[in-house]
């Protein structure tokens, strides 16, 4: 094969045989110093891409690794305070529970519940048909914490409002004059009019009288203040007791007395020992209920099981 080149310049066309041996010399010289620059210029990139790529790369993910690492810390302190809050939530709940129990206790035992009723050391026994719901999440737990929380609470001002009025009730029962003041005797004399057993004519009987034996105990109705204590004209040795609510007690005709002025009694406590000191016939006791100052029938407040007998003692 020929190739055939003309010149403008000289006018002539000349002509290389692309078999010479001189032309494929001067050819494989040109493609080895191709093939030789395109290597020198590979090793040269290689080695540079050897030396500065590989670096880059390692320090971007050495980055990319520390912030991984602090993103999951801050990923995990946000974690630990959500389960510190719901811990402490729990903590809070647990201590309303164990109020809630305390509570239910007492009010079993003031209103007299069978222990069978209640059971407050053991979770209410429970049912249901099991169906698929939705798994709880940390927003859905939260909120269920707070619903049950505020149910709690409120149970708990329910039962404190429920326990208050049973111990007012309590109280009432407590300062409320009821009953007799003496174990055992007899009503001989009731309130009202009837003939003085000293002058002969009729007067009225402020109280009511309960014959006994002398030295028998006196027993206060209710709790209360005593607001006297000593001897009274007509009443000899008066004990004298405020309920509050404008009702007051009085005792009267004792052969001694047991309490002083000042003293809280309680219910049943003994004040004074039965005798027949003032104007009196023989051993009784003076029951007397006063209602805002002025006197009412003790037959009100007396238990009616009482078996009366008549007689002058006064």
């Amino acid at each position: 094969m020929n190739i055939i080149l003309f010149s403008r310049e000289h006018g002539r066309a000349r002509q290389i045989d692309l078999r010479s041996p001189l032309f494929l010399a001067a050819a494989g010289s040109l493609a080895l110093l191709v093939l030789g620059a395109a290597f020198a210029a590979g090793s040269l990139l290689g080695a540079h891409w050897a030396q500065s790529r590989p670096g880059r790369q390692i320090k971007s993910w050495s980055a990319e690794l520390v912030h991984q690492r602090e993103d999951l810390e801050a990923a995990r302190q946000m974690l630990q305070e959500k389960v510190d809050v719901l811990a402490t939530r729990v903590g809070q709940m647990n201590a309303h529970v164990i109020r809630l129990d305390a509570l239910g206790k007492r009010l079993t035992e003031m209103a007299g519940l069978s222990k069978g009723e209640f059971h407050f050391d053991s979770a209410p026994p429970v049912g249901g048909v099991d169906a698929a719901g939705q798994p709880a999440s940390m927003p859905i737990l939260t909120d269920m914490l707070d619903h049950l929380s505020d149910q709690l609470a409120d149970r708990e001002r329910q039962l404190g409002a429920l326990e208050n009025l049973i111990l007012t009730r309590e109280l009432r029962r407590e300062v409320y004059p009821q009953g007799r003041p003496v174990q055992s005797g007899f009503i001989s004399s009731f309130f009202g009019e009837r003939v003085d057993p000293f002058t002969g004519y009729t007067s009225f009987h402020p109280g009511v009288d309960f014959a006994g034996e002398a030295g028998g105990q006196v027993q206060s109705v209710a709790t209360g203040i005593v607001t006297w204590s000593g001897d009274r004209n007509g009443y000899g040795n008066l004990v004298e007791i405020n309920h509050g609510n404008g009702l007051v007690t009085r005792y009267g005709h004792n052969s001694q007395l047991l309490v002083r002025v000042g003293e809280t009694v309680q219910k049943g406590q003994a004040l004074a020992l039965i005798g027949s000191t003032g104007h009196s016939t023989g051993p009784h006791v003076h029951f007397e209920v006063l209602r805002d100052g002025r006197p009412v029938d003790p037959m009100a407040f007396i238990n009616q099981n009482a078996t009366p007998l008549l007689s002058k003692s006064r």
